[in-house]
C-alpha cells in the first residue's frame, strides 16, 4: 500500500473507531430498551417505539445542525482558527435550543395529540403519551451537548466525545434496568422507568460537556465570541447548514412517515418493524461512522487547501464504504436466528420480521453509499444543497406517495408495502454518483476571522 494511502486509512481509522464506539453505545442503549421492554410486553414495546419517533425526528434535526457545524468547523480546524469555531458553535447552539424547546413543549403539553399522528390504537396512545411527557425534558439538554460533541469530533477529539457519550449512555442502560425490573428494591415503573433513565443520562451528558468546556483543553470558551454577533459567519451557517438541516429533517420526517404508514396496518407489523429497525441500526453503525469520519477528514484537507488530496481520499472512502456495506448485508443475513432468540414476538410478527431482515440485507448497501456521499463527502466541501433537493424529491415525491398508494389504495400485503418503502435508497444512486464524479461539491468555504464577522 502506498504511503499516502496508509496515511489516509490511519487518519480515517483514528476518527471512525471512536465514532463507531460512540454510535454503538447509543444504539446499544436503544436496543437494550427494546430488549427489556420486550419482557414487559409487546404493547409497551410498540408504544415506546412509536413515541420515540419524536426522538428520531430530533436526531434528524441534530444531524442537520451537526452537519453544518462539521462543514465549517472542520475546515476552520484545518486553518487552526478556533475563534471561528467558537462562533459557529454558538450559532448552532442557539438554533438547536429554539427547536428543542418547541418539540419538548409539545411532548410535555400535548403528548396524546402527538401520539395520534402515528397510531389510532387507544392503548398505544395512552402508554406512549405517558412516556413522552417525561422524555420530552431530555430534548432541551441535547441543544448544547450534541453541538459540543460534534465540535469535538470536528477538531479531531472524537475519543473524548466518545467517552462522554459512553459514560452517559451506560448510565442510561443501568437506570433503565433498575426501573423496569425493580432491581435493588426500586419500584417497577416499566415504560415510565425507561423515560426517567433516559432523562437522567442526558442531564449527566450535559454536565460532562460543561466540565470539559471549562477545562479549555484546546481553547477556553469566550462567551463574547461564542454568543456574539457574527453576521458573515451566520450567513455562512445559514447557507451551508440550513440546506443540510432541511435535508435531514425532510429525510427523517419521511422515514417517520414510513412508521406512520406501517403503524396503521396492524400491531404485529409495528412490533416487527421496531425490532428490524433496531437490528439494522446496530449493523450499520460502522457505515454511518465512515461517513462522519470522512466528512471531518476531507473538510480538514479542504481547509488546508489540499483539494487534489481530498479528491483521492474521497475515492478511497467510497471503496471502503462499499466493502463495509456489502459485509453488513451478509451479517444481517447470518444473525437472523439470533434475533428470533432474543426477541419474543407473536408468530405473525416473527414472520414479518424475517422478511424485513431479508429486505434490510440489501437495503443497507445503498444506504451506506448514499450516506457517505450526501452526508459525508459532499458536505465536507460545503455542498449541502444537492442532497436536500435529491432527498426531498426521492422521498416526498416518490417513496412516501408510493407507500401510501400501496398501503391504503391498493391495500397490498404489509410486506409488499415494506418492500416499496425500502426502495428509496436505490432511486437516487445514479444521480448521486453523477454529482460525485462532477466534483462540483469540492469548495473551500472558510473566511479570515476578524472578530466582527
Amino acid at each position: 500500500m502506498k504511503t499516502e494511502s496508509r496515511r489516509f486509512y490511519r487518519a480515517l481509522a483514528s476518527l471512525v473507531i471512536p465514532i463507531t464506539i460512540q454510535n454503538f453505545i447509543t444504539n446499544a442503549v436503544n436496543s437494550a430498551d427494546v430488549f427489556m421492554l420486550g419482557y414487559v410486553g409487546q404493547t409497551e414495546l410498540s408504544a415506546v417505539s412509536l413515541a420515540n419517533q419524536f426522538q428520531f425526528l430530533l436526531s434528524g434535526v441534530f444531524f442537520g445542525i451537526s452537519s453544518g457545524v462539521t462543514m465549517l468547523a472542520s475546515q476552520y480546524w484545518g486553518k487552526k482558527d478556533t475563534n471561528s469555531i467558537q462562533a459557529v458553535m454558538g450559532i448552532a447552539t442557539k438554533i438547536a435550543a429554539v427547536i428543542t424547546v418547541v418539540l419538548a413543549t409539545g411532548a410535555v403539553a400535548a403528548p396524546k395529540m402527538l401520539m395520534r399522528i402515528y397510531t389510532n390504537d387507544g392503548e398505544l396512545i395512552s402508554i406512549g403519551a405517558g412516556y413522552l411527557q417525561v422524555i420530552g425534558i431530555s430534548y432541551v439538554c441535547m441543544s448544547f451537548s450534541q453541538v459540543y460533541l460534534c465540535v469535538l469530533r470536528s477538531m479531531e477529539r472524537a475519543h473524548l466525545s466518545t467517552l462522554i457519550s459512553t459514560a452517559a449512555l451506560l448510565l442510561n442502560i443501568v437506570l433503565n434496568a433498575v426501573f423496569i425490573f425493580g432491581i435493588g428494591g426500586a419500584p417497577k415503573l416499566g415504560v415510565l422507568g425507561v423515560a426517567i433513565g433516559t432523562v437522567t443520562a442526558r442531564i449527566v451528558e450535559l454536565l460532562l460537556c460543561f466540565a470539559d468546556a471549562l477545562r479549555g483543553k484546546v481553547f477556553r470558551i469566550d462567551l463574547k465570541v461564542m454568543f456574539g454577533s457574527h453576521r458573515l459567519l451566520f450567513q455562512d451557517f445559514v447557507k451551508y447548514a440550513v440546506p443540510a438541516l432541511i435535508n435531514d429533517c425532510a429525510w427523517t420526517v419521511a422515514f417517520s412517515m414510513y412508521s406512520a404508514i406501517m403503524g396503521r396496518l396492524n400491531a404485529d407489523v409495528v412490533a416487527a418493524s421496531s425490532v428490524a429497525s433496531t437490528v439494522r441500526s446496530l449493523c450499520t453503525i460502522l457505515c454511518f461512522a465512515l461517513g462522519a469520519g470522512a466528512s471531518v477528514l476531507l473538510g480538514i484537507e479542504i481547509g488546508e487547501g489540499k483539494l487534489e488530496l481530498a479528491k483521492r481520499d474521497a475515492r478511497r472512502s467510497c471503496y471502503v464504504t462499499l466493502a463495509i456495506g456489502v459485509l453488513t448485508g451478509l451479517v444481517l443475513l447470518l444473525i437472523r436466528p439470533l434475533v428470533f432468540y432474543f426477541f419474543h414476538l407473536s408468530a405473525r410478527a416473527e414472520g414479518y420480521l424475517n422478511m424485513m431482515l431479508l429486505i434490510s440485507s440489501y437495503y443497507v448497501v445503498g444506504q451506506a453509499m448514499n450516506t457517505l456521499l450526501i452526508a459525508g463527502i459532499f458536505r465536507a466541501g460545503g455542498d449541502s444543497r444537492f442532497g436536500m433537493i435529491c432527498d426531498i424529491i426521492d422521498m416526498w415525491f416518490v417513496s412516501v406517495p408510493l407507500g401510501i398508494l400501496a398501503a391504503f389504495v391498493l391495500k397490498l400485503p404489509p410486506m409488499a408495502v415494506y418492500f416499496v418503502l425500502c426502495l428509496d435508497e436505490f432511486w437516487k444512486i445514479p444521480v448521486v454518483y453523477r454529482h460525485y464524479k462532477s466534483f462540483r461539491w469540492l469548495k473551500d468555504i472558510t473566511r479570515e476571522y476578524d472578530g466582527q464577522q
